[in-house]
C-alpha cells in the first residue's frame, strides 16, 4: 500500500511517498480501507517536532511513528475475529489519535477507537472534517470550558478547522459568539453563525472594553496574559496549542479562584459517543463541514505547505485513490 513516511522533523520536504507493507488486523482490531484524511496543524507541528512539548509525547529525536496523520474516514475491509461492534463494509469515521497512521491506504484500529458509522448524508471529506475539528471544538468548549447557554464567547481563529465548528458549537450551547479573523474571512464566520465579527487586520480585541466568559484561541496566537484583561471575572482561557507556558499557566490558575487557563490534548479525549453526538447534530443541521482545499495522498507535502502558511479557511482534506462520494 502507499503511505506519507517521516522519518525526521523538518519541512514539508521530509515527507515520502513509499511502498509499505498492508498492515493485518489482530483479533480485536479492524482494517479501514481510508478515502480520506486531513491535514492540520497539529499535523504540521508533529512534523515539525514544533513546539518543542509535542517531542515528549511523539518522539523526542524523530517521529515515534513515521506515518502522520491523525483523522480520517473510509470503509472497513476487514475485521478480527474478536471483533463484534463493525462489519465488512461499514463506513466509518474517527481518529487514530494515539498512534496516528491515517496518511495512508489502510490502517489498523482497535474497535474500541473513537470510531463510529458515519452519516449517509457525510461525504468521505466531511466526515474527515468534522474529526478534524469539531471534536476539539466540542472538547474544549463542553467539556473543559462547561460553556453555558447566554455566555459572552469569543473565539480567535474563527475560520480555521477548529474555529469554523467552534462557532456553530457555542451558538448550538445558546452562546453569544464572537469571531475574530482576517478580513477576507469576514462573511464565512458570519455565515456560519457569529454574532459579531472582529476584523484582527483593523482591531486588537484585547485592547476593547469588552469582556467574555470563554476566549477560546483556535490557533494559538494570543497568550492567557494577553487575553486576561478581557476575560469576566470568573472567565475562562482556552488554547489548542501545547506550549510549556501554557502548561504552567494551567497548573497555577488552577489553583486560583477566578480567571483560569485551560489547555489539554483535546484528541486522547475522544470517544465513539463524542463522534455519534456529532454526526447526529450534522443530521440535524446544526453543524456542517468547511473544506477549503483537497489534496491527493501523493500531494501530501504541498498540503503541509498550504498549512504551514496559516491562512485556510476550515479544513484541508487528503483524498485516497479509492474515494467515493459515498
Amino acid at each position: 500500500m502507499k503511505a506519507i513516511i517521516c522519518t525526521k522533523y523538518g519541512s514539508p520536504d521530509v515527507l515520502q511517498l513509499r511502498e509499505v507493507e498492508k498492515p493485518t488486523p489482530k483479533d480485536n482490531e479492524i482494517r479501514i480501507r481510508i478515502c480520506a484524511a486531513t491535514v492540520g496543524p497539529a499535523d504540521c507541528a508533529f512534523r515539525k517536532g514544533d513546539p518543542i512539548i509535542v517531542r515528549l509525547f511523539y518522539g523526542l529525536s524523530k517521529p515515534k511513528n513515521p506515518i502522520l496523520g491523525f483523522e480520517l474516514a473510509g470503509e472497513i475491509e476487514a475485521v478480527g475475529k474478536d471483533v463484534k461492534l463493525y462489519r465488512v463494509g461499514d463506513q466509518v469515521f474517527g481518529l487514530s489519535a494515539k498512534i496516528s497512521g491515517a496518511h495512508a491506504d489502510y490502517k489498523c484500529l482497535p474497535e474500541d477507537a473513537p470510531l463510529a458509522i458515519k452519516s449517509s448524508s457525510m461525504s468521505y471529506e466531511e466526515a474527515a472534517a468534522v474529526c478534524d475539528g469539531a471534536t476539539t471544538a466540542l472538547t474544549f468548549l463542553r467539556d473543559m470550558a462547561k460553556i453555558q447557554s447566554d455566555q459572552k464567547v469569543l473565539i480567535n481563529g474563527a475560520s480555521g478547522s477548529v474555529g469554523v465548528h467552534a462557532i456553530q458549537l457555542a451558538k448550538f450551547y445558546g452562546a453569544e459568539v464572537t469571531g475574530v479573523c482576517s478580513t477576507t474571512n469576514v462573511s464565512l464566520v458570519k455565515s456560519l453563525g457569529a454574532d459579531k465579527v472582529i476584523d484582527y487586520t483593523k482591531e486588537d480585541f484585547t485592547k476593547a472594553s469588552e469582556s467574555y466568559d470563554v476566549i477560546f484561541d483556535a490557533v494559538g496566537k494570543r497568550s492567557f496574559a494577553q487575553c486576561k484583561g478581557s476575560l469576566t471575572q470568573r472567565g475562562v482561557y482556552l488554547s489548542t496549542v501545547p506550549t510549556f507556558s501554557i502548561v504552567l499557566q494551567m497548573l497555577w490558575t488552577s489553583m486560583l479562584g477566578g480567571k483560569k487557563a485551560i489547555f489539554t490534548t483535546a484528541g486522547l479525549m475522544q470517544s465513539k459517543e463524542n463522534l455519534i453526538f456529532l454526526k447526529e447534530l450534522y443530521e440535524a443541521g446544526k453543524i456542517k463541514a468547511v473544506i477549503d482545499q483537497r489534496y491527493s495522498l501523493e500531494q501530501t507535502a504541498e498540503a503541509h505547505r498550504y498549512v504551514d502558511k496559516g491562512h485556510k479557511k476550515g479544513s484541508v482534506v487528503i483524498t485516497m485513490g479509492h474515494n467515493s462520494k459515498s
